[in-house]
Parts: structure tokens; C-alpha cells; sequence
């Protein structure tokens, strides 16, 4: 993606492109910019006077964000303390899902697959839900009810969750492993959609585009599998769309520096 002039980037919250509309992207609410601010910046905690000059960016008046922060702090997706405003225990562990899916901790993959069997007895409809969570947090696929799998290629820690209903095994699939992925996972229509938000974040210039488009490219890269390159299909794009969302990242914290945090 070619280096953006922030300067001449619109902040008027009214042009978004019809892009927008065919990829299905919600437009920006005080909760998603306020949300979407706080899970970009280490350590995620900002005075709420910085959050009310990054709504004013998009447009959205300082009430509307004042209302949203004191509504997220009643909802247990923020905490205040002394004016300023930090994610919450379970959005902090968000943060952490999205750092490594822009950074993903692989290990190089012999063409084993770990394999997790569920062996607990009668759970609680909450206890279950849960644990389907947790198994794709971790980029498990489930081959059937209470056996979920995937190649043996990253660096991770289980939650207790799934330690306590789970027992984990390493093996090699009998079929060809590329066929098993395909399976498992619609690597066609993730692949379509990383190519489309790619195309569309590179033809965005206002800044509230272009903003909705990267947080909707970082939860798409949140949906990535993160296989082995030997197991994807050819021009997989999830580097090329990790690029664009650095790139992203770095004009922002320029908007930030510059407009927000003096």
C-alpha cells in the first residue's frame, strides 16, 4: 500500500464508499472508535480528554463519546480510574488474540497435527459455548462433535478451560494434509474477503474509512487460521493484508501524535 499524506486525509464521517456497503461494514459508533482506539495503543489506557479529541476526528461530539465511555464502563468493557479509561480483564485478553494474529508465533512444521478430544462428561450449555470459544481463539477446527484439530505450527497457551474438558495428542493425518485444510476451513472465501477489505482499505482516503475498514481487516486476520504455508492455496494474501494493517497502524499513530496526544 503506498504511504498515505494524513494531512490530506477527510475526516468527514459521510464519504464511505459503496466498498463499504458490499463488504457488510457497520459504520463507526462512539463505542467502536472509543473500543477500536484503546485495543491499538500499549498499555491500552487513555485520559478520557484524548478519547474525546480522537471522536472529534471522525466527527462525534464530545457528549456522544462521554456518554459511550461511561456506558462501557457500566457494561464491563472498560475500567476508570482518575479520568482516564483502560480495556477491561476480558477485552484485554482480545488485545492479546489480535496481537498474534498480526504476529503470529509459528514454529516450523514437521507435518504434525495436534489433535484435542474432548473428555469431560455432562457439561453446562455455558461450560460448552465457552470451551467452542476458547478451541477457536486457539485456530482449532472441529472435525466432529468433540474432536477439534489443526497442524502442530504454533506457540500458544491453553486456558484452563480447555485443559480441564480436553485431552490434547499429536498425530499425522493418512489423507493428503492439504485436502484435510481444506476441509476444515473455507480458505476460499476467507481468501476472497482478505482480498476485497485489501482493495478497499488501499482505495480509501477519509480517515473514517479507512479507520472502519482496518478494525474490519484485523478481525478478519483474528479469523485466519494461521496454517502452514505448505497446506494454503497459491497467493494466500493473509502477509499482504498483515502489511496493509501495519502500514495503517503507523498513519494512525501519526494522526494520533499529532492531533490527539499534544
Amino acid at each position: 500500500m503506498e504511504d498515505c499524506n494524513l494531512g490530506s486525509l477527510s475526516t468527514d464521517p459521510d464519504k464511505v464508499s459503496t466498498s463499504m456497503e458490499s463488504l457488510e461494514i457497520r459504520p463507526l459508533t462512539a463505542r467502536s472508535v472509543v473500543l477500536s482506539t484503546l485495543l491499538g495503543v500499549h498499555p491500552p489506557r487513555l485520559p478520557a480528554r484524548y478519547l474525546v479529541r480522537v471522536g472529534d476526528l471522525f466527527g462525534i461530539a464530545e457528549g456522544t463519546i462521554r456518554v459511550a465511555l461511561s456506558r462501557m464502563v457500566n457494561s464491563g468493557d472498560l475500567v476508570q480510574s482518575g479520568g482516564s479509561y483502560s480495556l477491561s480483564e476480558r477485552l484485554l485478553e482480545r488485545q492479546a488474540r489480535q496481537d498474534e494474529s498480526r504476529l503470529p508465533p509459528a514454529l516450523p512444521w514437521d507435518g504434525t497435527w495436534e489433535i484435542a478430544v474432548i473428555t469431560a462428561e455432562r457439561r453446562p450449555a455455558g461450560e460448552r459455548a465457552a470451551l467452542r470459544q476458547a478451541m477457536s481463539a486457539l485456530r482449532l477446527a472441529e472435525l466432529r462433535e468433540g474432536t477439534w484439530l489443526r497442524p502442530f505450527n504454533l506457540t500458544r497457551s491453553r486456558p484452563d478451560i480447555v485443559d480441564r474438558q480436553c485431552t490434547f495428542l499429536r498425530g499425522r493425518p493418512e489423507e493428503e494434509p492439504a485436502a484435510l485444510a481444506a476441509d476444515l476451513w473455507n480458505l476460499d472465501a476467507w481468501a476472497a474477503k482478505a482480498r476485497s477489505l485489501g482493495t478497499s482499505l488501499t482505495e480509501a482516503t477519509a480517515i473514517a474509512e479507512r479507520f472502519t475498514l482496518a478494525a474490519a481487516v484485523l478481525r478478519h486476520l483474528m479469523n485466519d487460521p494461521l496454517l502452514p504455508a505448505e497446506l494454503l492455496p497459491a497467493e494466500w494474501p493473509g502477509p499482504a493484508l498483515r502489511a496493509q494493517y501495519e502500514q495503517f497502524e503507523r498513519e494512525f499513530e501519526q494522526l494520533l501524535t499529532e492531533h490527539v496526544l499534544t
